[in-house]
């Protein structure tokens, strides 16, 4: 057993040794080379490019719209009252909230409508599956929607939405049957 492992060891050494003495070859073609880099001429550095100065932007815009609220007359909104205007239409905030106007309107989905005698209802289902049977003049959605139609394919409403100037504007949305 002792003669195996003495042969082993010496046979890793062997292996060692060789493996060492290879590694040791002539570094005289690197030598060559970095000497002749050295002996290059340097090459000039370019110019460092101007400091452009900063020359601040002065906002002049305080007669248009405020940049940090968001637009609320986008899509077909149509204005009904002017700044400050307390005259013109605006939301009933003394009437009780309908259970619909809890949710956003476009959470709410047309699922049908059906009539009985001389009355039209549609049928609406809330974000939790529930379904509402609704008529002409209810409320549903955020924007204090009231119901000003029901047909076969949608539901129409008139929503009030601030102007961000005390006025309020009127826009006009629908909900669709659910699959068109």
């Amino acid at each position: 057993m002792k003669s195996t492992t003495f042969m082993t060891r010496a046979l890793l050494m062997s292996v060692a040794v060789t493996v060492l003495a290879s590694c040791n070859q002539d570094m005289r073609e690197l030598d060559q080379y970095i000497a002749e880099v050295k002996a290059r001429p340097a090459q000039p550095i370019p110019p460092i490019p101007p400091v452009k100065t900063y020359k601040p932007y002065a906002y002049e815009g305080t007669d248009g719209r405020d940049p940090f609220r968001s637009s609320t007359s986008q899509g077909n909104d149509a204005e009904q009252v002017g700044e400050g205007d307390a005259t013109g239409p605006k939301p009933d905030f003394d009437r009780p909230k309908e259970y619909l106007e809890r949710f956003e309107l476009d959470t709410l989905t047309m699922v049908g409508t059906f009539s009985q005698d001389d009355a039209y209802w549609g049928l609406v289902r809330d974000p939790d599956g529930v379904v509402h049977r609704v008529t002409v003049g209810d409320y549903m959605g955020k924007n204090h929607g009231q119901i000003t139609t029901i047909m076969e394919p949608e539901i129409d409403l008139s929503e009030f939405i601030p102007n961000g100037n005390g006025g309020w504007l009127v826009r006009e949305a629908s909900i669709a049957l659910d699959g068109n």
